[in-house]
């Protein structure tokens, strides 16, 4: 008769293969993910830059404006989108970070991130941990909101509001200045 503890060990060995094998997996996805999106946001500006570029002349500015005036939504398609900030949405797409682009664009969520992390490049404070950020928004340091600034902190790397000097430290990237400064 095979021991408790036997069986035990054996039922944590499948469980921790398991996890691994679900890591694995996650991180194949994650990296497919990075694929996709940087395709994606290619096509949104070529489309972009083919619409300026079709566009008639009006003697108007130029530029980024004009990109301003469709949006690709959350499903891929082009929206119409209004070429000034609006009020911030409590849920809403992170464009991609341009120089001029004003905060407002962005939910409160994300714009409460890079005020926290504007804050800390002000003072020359090191960059901030999620959990860090948990802490200084009051929230409880457990895993589920961690995870949800987490995955809010990595769409602000990807589209270029914020960079991650090391892995899991995030920081303001590069230009990317305070809400007053018009960025």
């Amino acid at each position: 008769m095979p021991s408790v503890v036997g069986l035990l060990e054996q039922r944590e060995l499948v469980a921790r293969r398991r996890v691994d094998e679900l890591r694995e997996e996650a991180d194949r996805i994650q990296a497919e993910l990075a694929v996709a999106e940087r395709d994606w946001k290619e096509w949104a500006i070529a489309r972009s830059r083919v619409g300026e570029v079709l566009a008639p002349a009006d003697g108007m500015g130029h530029g980024h404006d004009q990109a301003d005036r469709t949006a690709p939504t959350t499903d891929g398609k082009a929206g119409k989108a209004s070429s000034t900030p609006e009020a911030a949405r409590t849920k809403s797409q992170v464009p991609v970070w341009r120089e001029g682009l004003a905060w407002a664009v962005l939910s409160v969520d994300y714009q409460r991130i890079l005020t926290a992390l504007a804050d800390r490049a002000r003072l020359h404070q090191a960059p901030l941990t999620c959990q860090e950020l948990a802490v200084l928004f009051g929230l409880d340091a457990v895993p589920a909101k961690v995870e949800a600034l987490r995955s809010k902190a990595k769409r602000l790397v990807a589209r270029g509001w914020l960079a991650e000097p090391a892995p899991g430290r995030f920081m303001l990237a590069q230009g990317v200045a305070g809400p007053g400064v018009g960025s």
